[in-house]
């Protein structure tokens, strides 16, 4: 007997969304239409897969148990059939990316690279959340962190320097000493990997007094409220230097002793180098940063 395969797609639409009129909707059929597709199914394997509470219909635990067995693989499915779509004039690139770094650095930069390659279609998904790359259509992620991670590809793109920055408007640049530090708001992005606490600690400084903070998960967002005028932000170079070409920012600190931060990595399956869609941004995002190429290991 051959398989009810649209009978599956039915009965997973609706145990995903919980929805007989949801599965309908994404379907493109009516209600009744999901409910036929799900007593095939029903009766092909032999159990119910569904019961009736109220007006609802719910999973019974068979039907709970299909659905576990079933919705990778549906899903695999899918993500292999989207991967294909538009392959004859394009080339689709999925690229997972630090947001701050996005807005920062790739975004004003970014027309270059289409204008190089007209035939790749870049789809870029600013977050922090790493991917699963085993269930996710993501060719390449561009990761903020303290690296490296095992199983993957993993190639630092920059070494950065950290610098105290502030408005003109604030301090003139080079006016502080760092002892002088504990008097200013220190504006802090807690996801960089080189805090203030690591800064003083290279200075050879230690605080004498307990410190006016204020806390961030973006760098962007630290970088913007020292701009405004509005205290003293420990950031990257390369992610403020708008600002700082601009003059927005200033290095703010006489003397300091320098201090780099490695946390911008290029990560994908070893697979995935393969992919000369992969390598041709990867080639394209190196060549903007040459100003900040990290040393050889």
């Amino acid at each position: 007997m051959s398989i009810p395969f649209r009978a599956i797609t039915a009965f997973h639409a609706a145990a995903r969304t919980g929805s007989m009129q949801q599965a309908a909707e994404s379907l493109g059929v009516t209600p009744s239409a999901v409910s036929q597709q799900i007593q095939i199914i029903e009766a092909h394997i032999g159990v119910r897969l569904f019961s009736r509470k109220g007006r609802k219909s719910v999973l019974t635990e068979a039907g709970e148990r299909y659905f576990e067995l079933i919705r990778d693989e549906i899903e695999r499915i899918t993500i292999a059939t989207e991967r294909m779509r538009g392959m004859n004039s394009y080339t689709a690139l999925n690229v997972r990316i630090a947001p701050t770094f996005a807005t920062k650095w790739v975004l004003p930069r970014l027309s270059d690279f289409l204008t190089q390659h007209p035939d790749i279609e870049l789809r870029l998904d600013a977050t922090n959340d790493p991917p699963d790359f085993s269930r996710e259509n993501i060719d390449l992620e561009i990761r903020h962190g303290a690296g490296p991670w095992r199983g993957l590809h993993v190639e630092c793109l920059a070494s950065e320097p950290m610098e105290v920055l502030c408005a003109p408007s604030y301090a003139a640049e080079g006016a502080l000493t760092i002892e002088e530090l504990d008097q200013h708001r220190l504006i802090h992005s807690v996801k960089n990997v080189v805090q203030w606490g690591d800064w003083f600690e290279a200075q050879g400084h230690t605080p004498n007094q307990e410190l006016q903070r204020v806390l961030f998960d973006r760098a962007h967002m630290s970088i913007d409220l020292a701009a405004n005028g509005l205290g003293l932000a420990l950031e990257s170079r390369l992610t403020a230097s708008a600002e700082i070409a601009s003059g927005r920012l200033v290095p703010a600190v006489r003397g300091a002793v320098p201090v780099h931060q490695r946390s911008l990595w290029m990560v994908c399956p070893h697979t995935h180098l393969n992919r000369r869609k992969v390598r041709r941004f990867c080639e394209w995002l190196k060549s903007t940063l040459t100003d900040f190429t990290p040393p050889e290991a």
